[in-house]
């Protein structure tokens, strides 16, 4: 028989707990003190049952959503007393309304600031992509959230240099009702433990979906990615065309044809290709050059429902606009670059891509399709305290 992964177990176990039957006999006064009616135990959110568009296929479900998991996920994920002087929660980098990033180039931790621009967190669970954070250190979603929280600058539970230890983080949050209400509902047990952490805070980041953009509405009715979208401008389905329509070159210069971005952003997901390098950006917030970013975010939500950047854009926050973003493509300097995705390089040198005024502007205007609306205002994922 084959071994259940412990975290597919625990992720079962969750699955099991705060059943209706269940819920509507118990009482759950910590809770309701707490969160003022935010969160009732006896009628939970929809995190597990939301509508996916039939042509949505790829997803990274190694932790099954169910609504009681996010439901502990979500409060954990806007705590601040999970970090150690009770100022920076995971939603303090990661706001709903800017995506679930940040409008600052660095986040503020409680030891400094962050290295890198806190990463969008839309569409996590859509993609294929299973490693997280932009150097892929993490091997999974659920091993990434508690890392922060682990980490001297950003939240401060690093056991080293004076910080407190986990251990610590969890006694404090043991010593609360609320969390001991919370951990018992969804697991059956009072007994706080990281792995839970990691699995009800996973729960609640692959919840946070966004599929209501105008894209999704185009490509709902025309049953195609490549078809023409009848409620897109002209502009904007020239956009998706060079988006989704390869590039010939010759030697390093377009020549005609598209732009390839679709070869890495894979639509209609929009996710990373897993095997993608470093896109030519090179350097670090405060300087100096590092070459290992190989991931990306989904390209979802880039900007909001009024076409302005959900923060800057890149790992090193160096793009303020979809306009910079786009001409970065339109001309790759390779030089020293050795960890350079390959289809970056035609001919061995960085991409020359040639584009005109005219087309940069297209893409951009296709881009700001990508926007959905629900996720900036949906109460299920605001603040529950």
């Amino acid at each position: 028989m084959k071994k259940l992964n412990p975290l597919l177990a625990l992720a079962l176990l969750t699955a099991c707990a705060g059943q209706s039957e269940f819920e509507v006999q118990q009482s759950y006064p910590a809770v309701d003190a707490a969160f003022a009616g935010r969160i009732n135990l006896n009628s939970l959110s929809n995190y597990a049952n939301q509508t996916v568009p039939a042509y949505i296929r790829r997803f990274n479900d190694t932790n099954f959503i169910t609504n009681a998991g996010a439901t502990l996920g979500r409060v954990l994920f806007y705590d601040k007393k999970l970090s150690s002087n009770e100022t920076v929660a995971c939603a303090s980098c990661h706001r709903q309304d800017t995506a679930f990033s940040d409008s600052a180039t660095a986040s503020t931790g409680v030891n400094g600031t962050t290295g890198r621009h806190s990463m969008r967190l839309i569409n996590a669970r859509f993609a294929q992509e299973l490693k997280f954070f932009w150097d892929e250190r993490a091997q999974s979603l659920e091993a990434q959230t508690t890392m922060p929280i682990r980490d001297h600058g950003e939240m401060g539970f690093s056991g080293a240099g004076g910080d407190p230890d986990f251990a610590t983080l969890i006694a404090r949050l043991s010593a609360l009702e609320y969390y001991r209400e919370l951990f018992k509902f969804v697991f059956g047990s009072e007994e706080i433990t990281e792995s839970k952490m990691q699995i009800a805070l996973g729960q609640f980041i692959r919840s946070i979906q966004s599929f209501d953009s105008k894209f999704d509405v185009g490509r709902q009715a025309a049953g195609a990615n490549n078809a023409n979208f009848a409620n897109f401008t002209a502009q904007e389905n020239q956009g998706k065309n060079l988006f989704l329509a390869p590039a010939t070159f010759t030697g390093s210069t377009r020549t005609s044809g598209g732009l390839g971005c679709a070869g890495c952003h894979r639509v209609p997901e929009f996710d990373i290709d897993p095997n993608s390098l470093n896109n030519g950006i090179t350097g670090k917030i405060g300087g100096g050059s590092d070459l290992t970013n190989t991931r990306s975010p989904s390209l979802r939500d880039l900007v909001n429902a009024a076409g302005q950047s959900n923060g800057p854009m890149m790992h090193d926050g160096s793009k303020a606009t979809l306009l910079a973003m786009v001409e970065h493509y339109n001309a790759i300097d390779a030089t020293g670059n050795t960890n350079l995705d390959n289809r970056l390089k035609p001919a061995g040198s960085g991409q020359n891509l040639n584009m005109t005024a005219a087309e940069k502007e297209a893409v951009v205007a296709f881009l700001k399709t990508l926007t959905g609306v629900n996720v900036y205002t949906d109460t299920k994922w605001s603040s529950p305290f």
